[in-house]
């Protein structure tokens, strides 16, 4: 009786990013080693040091999370003189931002 065993390989198992999160975190503790770690979750210890870059980098999963700063928009206000003569604006120094349109190839 012949019998045949084939190798199973598992099959690639992709990490959300609270879960990468979490497995750096882990690696941020004092006194924790990265290869126990990753060894803990069944990760190899160079992906797991690589995430920990990509972390410290503020890469790590920030992707479609942009942080917008509110923006009032107001009319343009002329400077005022004063009795002595001089000019002073009427409004606290501004930034003036210019969107720019690009024009997509047909």
């Amino acid at each position: 009786m012949d019998t045949y065993t084939q190798v199973v390989t598992p099959k690639r198992q992709y990490r959300g990013l609270a879960e990468k999160r979490q497995i750096v975190a882990e690696t941020l503790a004092e006194g924790a080693s990265v290869a126990l770690v990753a060894r803990a979750h069944g990760v190899n210890a160079n992906l797991v040091l690589n995430w920990r870059r990509l972390y410290q980098a503020g890469r790590l999963g920030r992707r479609g999370e942009a942080k917008l700063l509110p923006v009032k928009v107001t009319a343009e206000r002329s400077l005022t003189t004063t009795s002595t003569g001089s000019s002073l604006p009427s409004s606290p120094p501004r930034i003036h931002i210019q969107r720019k349109r690009l024009m997509k190839a047909v």
